[in-house]
């Protein structure tokens, strides 16, 4: 029997399959091949679960952006507060405006929407179909009174009332106390002694202007007091036409400012300047009124017609409660504040009087019978050429008897009103 040990290189042989068994089983497949199969599956369901989580992210995300143009947010100021509203992308200016109506109680007919660089949003609107879309992101302000508001404006609106008829009554019963004969007293010398009718040329440029003087003139509380204290009733007070009394000669140009009819049938005074384009001072018209009302009374200019003429300047100066009246001394003459006179231009208070052709105060009668308007004026210069002469003459015997001249110089310039 051979010794295994004392002869390794005899050493029995062992199997290399053997070793290789107890190693490979792990490594080895079955013969049916079903661990690769498992493997290949495991793999599969990896990929796609990993898939189905793509998708649904994508979804989500998809989802995400849907939500993001479904809605519009807008921010709204109003009375120093902000509001934030959110409204369906697909909304008009109308949805937006019943939305404000909701949250601040603003009746829809009273609100009014500022878009910064955009319209101007109010009911009814220019475009209803008008997206909110065109608003998004944008701080608006709203403007508008609120129910409450409204109602308490009513409210107030009524009391206001009720306490103005209140005060009616209070005033008319005050009225009906007072005493019959005090009432009467007053009323019937303001509307008898007056100007019974105010007309303006309407032929002239605006006569509205020529009214609203002539109705100063009227309402003076100096020429009402003077009419009153005088008894004076005129029936016509109008303007007159200044080109039909200005006269131009060699010794310069002549203009009548005033015009009384029949002691008081019709008073005329030149209230425009010769180009229509303006008006003369107030007070030179009111003094030439007060000059013509004188002459209710006196036809010729002699010591009693001046005398009454500085008396009534001299009264309604005084009743002249708004300003001071000024005149120079006891004359006739003045000048207008600041301009100074055109030796080459005199102006006539008057001429008098005329009626049925005929001129009946301030000089010799000539007689027009049948003679147009036009034709009488005409006269009337050719009576003003003769009368000039004799003044001439008779210039230095006036001013020994202490008589004032009718003549009154006028500024260079016209002043308007």
């Amino acid at each position: 029997m051979m010794d295994v040990a004392s002869h390794p290189n005899n050493a029995p042989t062992i199997p290399q399959d053997a070793d290789a068994v107890t190693r490979q089983p792990p490594m080895q497949a079955p013969a049916d091949g079903s661990g690769s199969n498992g493997n290949h599956e495991n793999r599969d369901e990896a990929t796609g679960a990993e898939a189905a989580g793509d998708i649904e992210a994508e979804a989500d995300a998809a989802t995400d952006q849907d939500d993001a143009v479904e809605f519009v947010s807008i921010t709204v100021s109003h009375r120093g507060h902000k509001f934030p509203f959110e409204l369906d992308a697909d909304s008009t200016v109308g949805d937006f405006f019943s939305e404000i109506q909701s949250v601040l109680e603003i009746p829809f007919e009273n609100i009014k929407v500022m878009v910064p660089k955009g319209p101007f949003l109010k009911f009814p609107f220019k475009d209803p179909e008008y997206q909110v879309t065109n608003l998004a992101g944008k701080t608006v302000t709203v403007m508008g009174s609120t129910a409450t508001d409204v109602e308490a404006v009513q409210t107030m609106c009524q009391k206001l009332h009720r306490l103005k008829a209140a005060r009616e009554a209070q005033r008319s019963k005050a009225r009906s106390k007072a005493p019959a004969g005090r009432r009467a007293a007053a009323s019937p010398e303001d509307s008898r002694y007056t100007f019974m009718q105010v007309r303006p040329l309407s032929g002239l440029p605006h006569p509205e202007r020529s009214l609203k003087l002539l109705m100063r003139l009227k309402e003076d509380p100096g020429i009402r007091a003077a009419m009153k204290k005088h008894k004076f009733a005129v029936a016509l007070l109008t303007e007159m036409e200044p080109l039909a009394h200005t006269e131009t000669t060699h010794e310069g140009t002549t203009r009548t400012l005033g015009l009384n009819r029949n002691q008081g049938e019709a008073i005329e005074l030149r209230l425009r300047t010769d180009a229509h384009d303006g008006y003369r001072d107030y007070k030179t018209i009111r003094k030439t009124l007060c000059h013509e009302l004188a002459h209710n009374v006196h036809g010729p200019h002699d010591r009693q017609f001046w005398d009454l003429c500085h008396q009534i300047e001299r009264e309604v100066d005084a009743a002249d409660w708004k300003s001071s009246g000024r005149t120079l001394g006891e004359t006739s003459r003045y000048r207008i504040s600041g301009q100074e006179r055109d030796e080459d231009e005199d102006a006539h208070e008057d001429d008098g009087g005329w009626t049925g052709g005929e001129f009946v105060l301030g000089g010799t009668k000539v007689s027009s019978a049948g003679l147009s308007r036009r034709e009488i004026l005409a006269q009337a210069a050719l009576e003003r050429q003769r009368k000039e002469a004799e003044e001439e003459a008779s210039a230095v015997e006036a001013v020994e008897k202490g008589w004032r001249p009718c003549q009154r110089p006028q500024p260079n310039n016209d002043r308007n009103l």
